[in-house]
């Protein structure tokens, strides 16, 4: 598999610029310089920064340039402390991920392409340059049918891009939330600094435990990793549970892990592109331990295969690393 050269292990700041109160007071001290020092202190080579459309620029398309003065700090900031950083356009005019009731517009107005592909214009004539940041184009497509409108506009707007810078590494994610499963639906042009990503909370029943907003988990349940295999078994999607059975795999641990990427490995082999995960991470309502060991294994995987990785959060969100001394 290609490398992900500079981004082996790093950290999410979602929250920051994305999925969050669109205020200046917010933006000025959520994140500082002193967050992405003391991130490149702990280990980390990278960051993953979730932007929101809205920051950077009005729906009549006119620039934001206070909001884009805070991604400027953030490149300068990784560059100062030798890290490298993803810059990862959460939400675009017409879609995001957690509205997915309207999640095909975007696939079905070609005003909405049009504007897509401005904001990608925007970004890479601004940080085109800056070797140390790479591009994702947008962040868990929700409906599994727009697979192929999603590979058209992906099309596009890498040429847009490579108009403009010809090796920025550039980040694309499948259907289904930015499934392991969907990898394989990924088309990509033949050249190079391509990235497939994916993103993975499985068993999901586990690592969303408590959560107001998933309606799915039952109120009250709670579960422990790796020992209560069969209390999570019942949730996991049957495409899981089959390939599971086939390999045998009664319980959690690295294995459960290698037969979840074993298809996007094989997908981003053939494809010749690098394979990277994202998000991965444990809602802070669980179990401590449990967290612990859930991030061992899947992090065991991701370095054995050499896909690199970012955890979900760095701050808030309820899966905040720092606070929990997982960071």
């Amino acid at each position: 598999m290609n490398e992900f050269k500079g981004y082996k292990k790093g950290v999410n700041l979602g929250g920051w610029l994305s999925q969050c109160p669109y205020k200046k007071s917010h933006y000025e001290t959520f994140i500082t310089k002193q967050d992405i020092l003391d991130i490149a202190e702990k280990g980390y080579d990278h960051v993953r920064l979730p932007v929101d459309y809205e920051v950077i620029i009005d729906d009549d398309g006119s620039i934001k340039e206070k909001g884009l003065a805070y991604i400027d700090h953030a490149i300068l900031w990784c560059k100062e402390a030798g890290l490298h950083l993803i810059l990862d356009l959460h939400k675009t005019k017409g879609y995001t991920f957690d509205q997915p009731e309207t999640a095909h517009a975007f696939f079905q107005e070609e005003s909405l392409t049009d504007f897509f592909l401005e904001i990608w214009h925007i970004l890479a004539t601004r940080y085109g340059s800056c070797k140390w940041v790479a591009f994702e184009l947008l962040n868990e497509i929700v409906p599994y049918d727009v697979a192929e409108d999603w590979n058209r506009i992906v099309e596009k707007t890498i040429h847009v891009i490579r108009q403009i810078t010809k090796d920025t590494y550039i980040i694309i994610g499948g259907v289904c939330y930015n499934s392991v499963g969907t990898v394989k639906l990924l088309r990509f042009p033949k050249e190079e600094n391509l990235v497939a990503t994916f993103h993975c909370y499985e068993p999901f029943f586990f690592t969303h435990q408590g959560a107001s907003w998933v309606e799915i988990i039952p109120k009250g349940f709670t579960m422990k990793y790796p020992e209560e295999f069969s209390k999570a078994k019942t949730y996991l999607a049957a495409s899981i549970q089959e390939k599971l059975q086939k390999k045998g795999i009664n319980e959690f641990g690295p294995d459960f892990f290698e037969t979840l990427f074993e298809e996007a490995i094989e997908a981003a082999d053939q494809q010749q592109v690098s394979l990277y995960c994202g998000e991965y991470g444990v809602i802070d309502t669980a179990d401590l331990e449990s967290t612990k060991k859930w991030i061992a294994d899947i992090e065991q995987v991701f370095e054995h295969h050499h896909i690199g990785h970012a955890i979900w959060n760095y701050k808030g969100l309820s899966f905040g690393v720092k606070e929990r001394a997982l960071f």
